[in-house]
């Protein structure tokens, strides 16, 4: 029997607007609701250029730190919070979600949200997390925090703004690259630490 040759790999992106955006695929709950908040920021290539067809997905947990376990993330009714949306950036290389501020997930933890990247020229997508900037001592307990040396750490830590929300910008390469990460196989974080595009791993942080 012949042996098969595997199937070429094909970058995940440029994207097209008629298959993965949707109705208020970026709000989590409608915007104005109690405790809303709008998480925003921008893309950038290596060369410190946006990059105008990112597509990012995010999971959290709710503002108490419960994992929600909902339907209806595919058809928003403006009620229901599921934890997980999808965001197109525009030709500014801008993405922007209606949130709210996530809970720690247990006593003492940082609260963060995990984030999936597709771009063009990505062989697949990258993970990565935007923590909350508040509890410092949570941020400096935290394992993967910990790890890293203070200026890569900076590059998963939002700012808040002054209207209650947060931003965080991307970067997929250079030197203030965002840190990315790699997962095992049963989807627990690996021990080191992807900071180049070429190791991110494929498994759902949520």
């Amino acid at each position: 029997m012949s042996k098969l040759a595997p199937t070429p790999g094909q970058t995940v992106g440029p994207f097209y607007g008629y298959a993965l955006p949707f109705n208020k695929d970026n709000e989590l709950l409608a915007p104005g609701s109690p405790g809303s908040i709008r998480l925003q920021g921008t893309v950038y290539d290596g060369a410190g250029n946006p990059i105008p067809d990112a597509i990012l997905e995010i999971w959290q947990p709710d503002s108490e730190g419960n994992i929600v376990q909902r339907t209806g993330s595919l058809v928003r009714d403006g009620y229901t919070f599921t934890g997980w949306g999808r965001g197109s950036v525009g030709n500014s290389g801008v993405y922007t979600f209606t949130t709210v501020n996530p809970g720690p997930t247990a006593p003492g933890a940082a609260a963060f949200i995990s984030v999936a990247v597709f771009a063009r020229g990505l062989m697949n997508r990258l993970f990565t997390r935007v923590y909350l900037p508040e509890d410092e001592e949570a941020l400096a307990n935290d394992s993967l925090l910990s790890s890293l040396d203070p200026e890569r750490r900076k590059t998963l830590i939002a700012r808040r703004d002054p209207d209650g929300g947060l931003t965080w910008d991307i970067r997929l390469q250079g030197g203030d690259e965002t840190v990315f990460l790699d997962f095992q196989q049963d989807g627990s974080l690996d021990n080191s630490v992807g900071n180049n595009q070429e190791t991110a791993e494929t498994e759902n942080p949520a």
